[in-house]
């Protein structure tokens, strides 16, 4: 069953369907937030959001309109209004020591200077991440971790696919000038 017979069967008083649209798109939501939240060291409120995410995409079906956009792409839009939402709540809060070293688990054949130097390597990248303006981790997010193509990114942040690719770059060129003092650093250590 397509999603758009699934919203008119929603619309019509059927709610099991509803239940249905969400098994759909449920990992790939939760995956997304999950990646969005992980850059701030919150993606323990990942499920919450999804749910939250689900609850509101509810509420609104009746407002949506196929024609203007895609299930789905509503659906992402809901979730990063949610996330950037959730994250101007917590923008003050900083990723601590205790959290990154929780958050980077080792595995029992790892070296200690090793389990360190990954922990290090993981909270830069994040907090790179996390300094990126909202459309452009929003688009970084998307297009690495959730591999969506650039049509669908544009969908979901309101851009062209043009602006999109433009967001990209940044982002990517941010993040690697924010990493290089760091690795040129930790190569001349060793």
């Amino acid at each position: 069953m397509m999603d758009s017979d699934l919203i008119r069967e929603i619309k019509d008083g059927n709610a099991e369907a509803y239940g249905i649209l969400m098994r759909r798109y449920e990992r790939k939501i939760l995956s997304f937030i999950y990646h969005m939240l992980k850059s701030a060291g919150l993606e323990t409120m990942a499920e919450d959001l999804c749910n939250e995410t689900f609850y509101k995409a509810y509420r609104s079906l009746h407002s949506f309109r196929e024609v203007e956009a895609s299930f789905s792409t509503w659906l992402y839009t809901i979730a990063r209004n949610t996330v950037l939402s959730e994250l101007r709540k917590h923008r003050t809060m900083k990723l601590s020591l205790e959290q990154s070293a929780q958050a980077s688990q080792t595995a029992k054949d790892v070296l200690p200077e090793q389990a360190v130097i990954r922990g290090e390597q993981v909270l830069k990248v994040r907090e790179a991440i996390n300094s990126l303006p909202d459309k452009q981790r929003s688009a970084l997010i998307l297009r690495e971790y959730d591999e969506m193509d650039y049509q669908e990114i544009a969908n979901i942040l309101g851009q062209t696919v043009s602006s999109v690719k433009s967001l990209l770059f940044r982002a990517r060129a941010s993040v690697k000038l924010q990493l290089e003092p760091y690795y040129l650093e930790s190569s001349f250590k060793g």
